[in-house]
């Protein structure tokens, strides 16, 4: 086609320019028509297939609702986010917070629906991207926006063993609470235990303010515990809300159970079933029976004060220094140093409730039976107590929920 310059109009006829115009119009038009993805078929219908046969030049008819709508602010954190579509199968959900940190969630309903699978943090911005398909292939998004609520009450848990520690193969993971909780599924939800062999760990409410987690048995030797403590945002009771989310991380030590007989006054230090001591000891006498049961060594304290006054026993002992003390009990059972006894170990029990191992004053003598057992014991120990005319310790009464059976913990 030969088409003549524009200004040729003016230097031939009026007739002749006025059809170069409309050439070039035409010329102008196969372009635009090109560009805008015309049917390539043919048919000038506009509505034929690509080369992965979906449907072009036609809008999905997939339909995406995110709620909360976008640019909410105050979003409460549990329930309140879900992704809908109508007229198509949801193929893609990402939910990211602030950080870029993405919020696991589950496509259900056979692509009609996604939630997250965990409560939302609290105070926290997050962005929604859902991508659904129609019946035909062709995708539709939505992307949306908004801000969950800040709470006026919150609450935390403080929890033992501290991260970074290595403990005794009786340490459950224990969490008191600031406030008692009137939600504990959705506590116990937001705390995840995983460990390195995998084992079965469950949860169980101590009253309204804790929570402990064990395996049915003591942890094997070795084992390394990864806790996820994630309380931001988890309504504990009503208007009450979580502001605390922390990894911790313990490790399992070698595996030491000490067998206090109070009948024979003895103490068999095993490990790994293996007895490697046997200690002459003290324990309760008559009326001040010690408790039966297993107890879990809580704290180590290399001198402390015991006062007949703190447990109830009124002003029938004060003893400022006493050594080598190990905690077995919230309401003062102690494995400890007895520098007073005389010749009791081995023979007769005189103490108010506690073991006694034989000690001296100062405590500076690192061959005496009491220093070599605290030397050898790490926090979460467990020393059985057997043949004591007193009843078997409360589950609650220290970390020993180890005399509560599997059925019941689990309840």
């Amino acid at each position: 086609m030969n088409v003549r310059p524009i200004s040729g109009a003016s230097a031939g006829g009026r007739g002749r320019g006025r059809k170069g115009l409309v050439l070039i119009s035409g010329a102008l038009l196969m372009a635009v028509t090109a560009c805008g993805g015309g049917d390539d078929s043919g048919s000038g219908a506009g509505g034929g297939k690509g080369k992965d046969g979906t449907q072009q030049g036609k809008q999905s008819t997939a339909a995406v609702s995110i709620s909360p709508e976008s640019g909410a602010k105050g979003v409460g954190t549990n329930g309140a986010l879900k992704v809908n579509v109508a007229r198509g199968k949801l193929t893609e959900v990402t939910v990211k917070d602030a950080k870029g940190a993405k919020i696991d969630g589950a496509i259900t309903g056979g692509g009609a629906s996604w939630a997250p699978s965990t409560h939302l943090a609290a105070g926290t911005t997050y962005t929604v991207h859902a991508v659904a398909k129609d019946s035909e292939g062709r995708e539709a998004a939505e992307d949306s926006s908004f801000t969950t609520l800040t709470p006026k009450n919150t609450f935390v848990g403080y929890f033992t063993p501290e991260d970074g520690s290595t403990v005794g193969v009786g340490m459950p993971f224990s969490v008191h609470f600031t406030r008692g909780i009137t939600h504990p599924e959705d506590v116990e939800k937001a705390i995840r235990i995983k460990t390195e062999p995998a084992v079965d760990v469950e949860g169980h409410w101590f009253g309204n303010d804790r929570l402990d987690f064990r395996p049915e048995k003591y942890w094997k030797e070795g084992t390394k515990v990864t806790v996820d403590l994630n309380l931001d945002g988890v309504e504990g009771r009503d208007g009450v809300y979580g502001k605390q989310h922390k990894t911790v991380k313990f490790t399992i030590g070698r595996n030491q159970v000490s067998i206090v007989d109070a009948k024979k006054h003895t103490m068999k230090v095993t490990q790994d079933g293996k007895v490697i001591k046997t200690i002459p000891v003290t324990t309760g006498k008559p009326g001040y029976d010690t408790w039966n049961g297993q107890m879990v060594m809580r704290e180590k304290l290399t001198v402390t004060r015991m006062n007949g006054e703190t447990v109830g026993y009124g002003g029938e002992y004060d003893i400022k220094d006493v050594p080598h003390a190990i905690r077995l009990t919230d309401s003062g059972t102690f494995i400890h140093g007895n520098y007073w006894g005389g010749d009791a170990f081995g023979n007769y029990n005189a103490s108010h409730g506690c073991i006694g191992l034989r000690d001296v004053r100062g405590g500076y003598d690192k061959n005496v039976p009491a220093a070599w057992f605290f030397n050898h014991s790490m926090s979460g120990d467990v020393v059985v107590v057997k043949n004591s005319h007193d009843r078997t310790v409360a589950p609650d009464n220290g970390l020993n929920g180890w005399n509560m059976s599997w059925a019941d913990w689990k309840k």
